[in-house]
C-alpha cells in the first residue's frame, strides 16, 4: 500500500463547533491517509465525526487545526474559490439525499459541474448524455428530478460525480434513502468506478454497505478506533459492469467563453427561479413598475406643461426683444418724455446680422364702425414684418406690404375678435370697409386667433404705422420697436448689441428692452424646477420598491441555500454565486422598468383621450432610457447584499439546511 500514491493526506486533524460560550470538539487529532485507487469505507455511529471527516476530505469543510493535502496541496491556506477548483477537479459528490436541482432535468444537473469547469457546451452536452446512458438513464435524459425514482435519482447524482472526471468520489450514506434493489444497484456502480480507477470514499453506518470497501475505518467519538484492509464480499449478481469507463480529457472553452457560458447559466437559472415564483416576482416588481412609471410620467407632464406654456408665449413673439422709450415701464422723467425713439432706428435695427425681422409699432384706440355696429378698437401701427415677427398666420387674405407703409395706405388687418364682432353673419369679410375713428380702412385680412393665456376679449386690428402716425396720432415718433433675433444669435447677446447700437444713434441711454427670451427662461426653470421637485418624490417610490427588491432576494436566498450548496459543492465560485442571485434581481428590476414605462405611457393615453388635442404629456427618449438605467441601478444596489449573502454561504452550512 505505502507504494501507492498517497491522494489525502490528513495529520493531527482537529474540527471544533461553537456551543454557546464554549466548544464542542467533533474531531479530535485524526492522522489518515487514502491514496490512489481505493474504495474506502469511513464507518460509525450518528454522532461520531464521520460526516464532518468526509465534508474536509471534500473540501466543503476547513478544520480547525492540523493538515490536510490534496495531491501534496495544503488546503489550510487556500481561499474559497482555490477550494471550489479543488472540488471542480479532484471530487464528485454523491448525496443521500440526492440533492439534484428540481429546476433542470436529468441532462442539465449532471452538466452544471462541467459548465464551471469552463468545458464547451457542446462537448459536456455529449459527455452527459454518455454518462447517463452508461448508467441505463437514456431514456430519461429530460426528465426533471420529480420525474424519476429514488434509485434514478442517485444514479444521475452518480453521472453528475463523474462529470468533471472524478478522481474521487465522495459518497455520503449513497444508499440510505433508496429501497434494496436501488441501494444493490448503487454500490455495483461505485465498485465499477473503483474498478476504472476513481477512489471511492464511502460514508455509512450500514456494515453490510461497507463490506463492500477495500478498506474499513471507524470512527467513535471523533477519533479512529480502527483502519483495517477488507476483501469485499461481491455477490453474484454485482458481477457485470455498470459503468463504461469514460474519457476525462474534455474539451475546454476559451476562458472568454467560459465566462459567458458561466453568465448564460446564471441567466438561465434567474430566468427559471423568477418564473417558478411568478407572483412573488410581480409583487416584487410592483414597487419598481409604480416607480419608473411615476417618474417617467412626472417628466413628461413637466415636459408636456411647459410646451404648453411656451406655445402659450408664443403670442409674445418667438426670441423677440421690444425696445421701448425711457428707462422702464412707469418712467415719466424727461428722458421717457423726449420721444426720440422713431421708424429711422427700426431701419437701423434691420440692417444688423442678427436680426430676422423688426416692426415699428403705434398704438391708437378708437372707436370702430361698421354699418350699426360700433366697438372700442386698439388700432397698432406696424410694419409688413410685424405678423412674421410675432408668428401670426392668417385665416383670411394676407399682410399690407412695403408699398403700403410707404404711402400710408389705409389698409387693415383684423383679427378674429373684430371679425366676430363686426361680421358675424359673414364668412369672409375681406374687402369691406371699416371705419376707424374718421379713417375709413379697406380689410385686406384676417388673422387666426391665437391660442395662449394671453388672450383676452378686446379688438386689435393693424394698420401700416405710417398711417396710424400721421392719419391718427399725428406725430414722428413710434411708442416701440419689435425685433426678432436669428435663431443662430444669442438673444442676450442681441439685446446688449441693440442697447448700444440705440444708445449710439440717440447718444443717451434713452431706451429699455423687454425679452420674451427671459420669460421663456423663467418659465422653463420653474416647470424644470417642478419638474425635479415631483420626481424626487417619485424617486422615493422607487428606493421603496429597490427595498422591496432587497427583502424577497433575501428570503429567495435563504429558500434556495440548500441549491447553493449543491452549486459550491460541485465546484461554483463566489463571483458565480453572486452573479446569479445578482442577474435575478436586475432582471427584476428591468422587467419593472420596462413594465413601468408602459403603464407611463398607457396613463398618457388616458390622459390624451380625456384632455384632447388641448394637453399632451411630452415623452422623451431620454427619461425613458434614464428610467431603465435607473431600474438596472437599482438592481444592482439593492441586490448586491442579497446576492454577496448567498455567495459567503459555508458550502457545509448551506447544503445541511433544509
Amino acid at each position: 500500500m505505502n507504494q501507492k500514491r498517497a491522494l489525502l493526506e490528513v495529520k493531527d486533524l482537529i474540527r471544533e463547533f461553537p456551543a454557546g460560550e464554549s466548544t464542542v470538539q467533533i474531531l479530535k487529532g485524526i492522522d489518515l491517509t487514502i491514496y490512489a485507487g481505493e474504495l474506502v469505507a469511513i464507518v460509525g455511529q450518528s454522532g461520531s465525526g464521520k460526516s464532518t471527516l468526509m465534508n474536509i476530505l471534500g473540501c466543503l469543510d476547513k478544520p480547525s487545526a492540523g493538515s490536510y493535502q490534496v495531491n501534496g496541496r495544503e488546503t489550510g491556506r487556500l481561499s474559497p474559490d482555490e477550494l471550489a477548483q479543488l472540488r471542480r477537479e479532484y471530487f464528485g459528490f454523491i448525496f443521500q439525499r440526492y440533492h439534484l436541482l428540481n429546476d433542470l432535468n436529468a441532462a442539465g444537473n449532471v452538466e452544471v459541474p462541467a459548465v464551471y469547469a469552463g468545458v464547451d457546451a457542446s462537448e459536456r452536452q455529449q459527455r452527459a448524455v454518455q454518462l447517463l446512458s452508461d448508467l441505463g438513464l437514456s431514456d430519461k435524459t429530460q426528465n426533471r428530478p420529480n420525474q424519476l425514482s429514488g434509485g434514478q435519482q442517485q444514479r444521475v447524482s452518480i453521472a453528475r460525480a463523474l462529470m468533471n472526471g472524478g478522481e474521487v468520489i465522495l459518497a455520503d450514506e449513497p444508499t440510505g434513502a433508496l429501497d434494496k434493489n436501488s441501494g444493490i444497484e448503487v454500490m455495483r456502480i461505485l465498485r465499477e468506478l473503483n474498478q476504472n480507477g476513481h477512489t471511492i470514499i464511502l460514508v455509512t453506518h450500514d456494515h453490510q454497505v461497507a463490506k463492500n470497501a477495500t478498506r474499513i475505518i471507524e470512527i467513535s467519538d471523533g477519533q479512529i478506533i480502527s483502519d483495517q484492509p477488507n476483501v469485499p464480499e461481491i455477490a453474484a449478481d454485482l458481477d457485470s459492469a455498470a459503468v463504461k469507463e469514460t474519457t476525462t480529457q474534455q474539451k475546454k472553452s476559451a476562458p472568454w467563453r467560459a465566462a459567458i457560458d458561466r453568465f448564460s447559466e446564471a441567466f438561465r437559472m434567474a430566468l427559471l427561479a423568477m418564473n417558478a415564483h411568478r407572483m412573488r416576482t410581480f409583487l416584487t416588481m410592483l414597487g419598481i413598475i409604480i416607480g419608473i412609471a411615476s417618474v417617467v410620467s412626472v417628466v413628461a407632464l413637466g415636459n408636456g406643461s411647459q410646451k404648453q406654456i411656451l406655445e402659450n408665449i408664443s403670442s409674445l413673439g418667438t426670441n423677440t426683444i421690444t425696445v421701448f422709450q425711457g428707462r422702464g415701464f412707469g418712467d415719466n422723467s424727461k428722458t421717457a418724455q423726449a420721444k426720440t425713439l422713431i421708424p429711422a432706428d427700426a431701419e437701423a435695427l434691420a440692417e444688423q446680422p442678427y436680426v430676422d425681422g423688426v416692426s415699428p409699432t403705434a398704438t391708437s384706440n378708437v372707436t370702430a364702425r361698421y354699418k350699426e355696429i360700433e366697438a372700442a378698437t386698439t388700432v397698432n401701427g406696424v410694419s409688413e414684418d410685424y405678423f412674421y415677427v410675432k408668428g401670426m398666420t392668417f385665416k383670411y387674405g394676407q399682410s399690407f406690404d412695403k408699398n403700403s407703409v410707404q404711402h400710408r395706405a389705409q389698409d387693415v388687418v383684423i383679427d378674429s375678435n373684430t371679425a366676430n364682432t363686426f361680421f358675424p353673419n359673414t364668412n369672409n369679410p375681406v374687402g369691406e370697409v371699416i371705419l376707424l375713428g374718421s379713417v375709413p380702412s379697406r380689410i385686406i385680412g384676417v388673422t387666426d386667433a391665437q391660442k395662449g393665456m394671453f388672450n383676452n376679449d378686446s379688438l386689435n386690428v393693424y394698420l401700416p404705422y405710417s398711417t396710424v402716425m400721421s392719419r391718427m396720432l399725428g406725430q414722428s415718433n413710434v411708442r416701440s420697436v419689435i425685433v426678432r433675433i436669428k435663431d443662430e444669435y444669442s438673444s442676450a447677446a442681441a439685446e446688449n448689441a441693440i442697447i448700444s447700437l440705440l444708445e449710439q444713434r440717440h447718444g443717451a441711454q434713452d431706451i429699455f428692452t423687454q425679452n420674451s427670451d427671459s420669460i421663456r427662461e423663467a418659465i422653463e426653470q420653474t416647470t424644470a424646477t417642478m419638474t425635479l421637485l415631483i420626481s424626487a418624490i417619485a424617486v422615493i417610490s422607487l428606493v421603496v420598491g429597490g427595498i422591496g427588491v432587497m427583502n424577497i432576494m433575501l428570503v429567495s436566498v435563504t429558500e434556495r441555500t440548500q441549491e447553493i450548496g449543491v452549486r459550491m459543492a460541485v465546484g461554483a465560485r463566489q463571483s458565480d454565486i453572486l452573479q446569479q442571485f445578482l442577474i435575478e434581481a436586475i432582471l427584476v428590476c428591468i422587467l419593472g422598468g420596462g413594465l413601468g414605462v408602459l403603464l407611463s405611457l398607457a396613463v398618457g393615453q388616458v390622459i390624451s383621450h380625456f384632455a384632447g388635442a388641448s394637453f399632451q404629456m411630452a415623452y422623451s427618449s431620454s427619461s425613458i432610457i434614464a428610467a431603465f438605467v435607473c431600474s438596472t441601478l437599482i438592481g444592482v444596489v439593492f441586490g448586491f447584499i442579497p446576492a454577496r449573502n448567498a455567495a459567503q454561504l459555508d458550502p457545509v452550512d448551506a447544503l445541511s439546511r433544509e
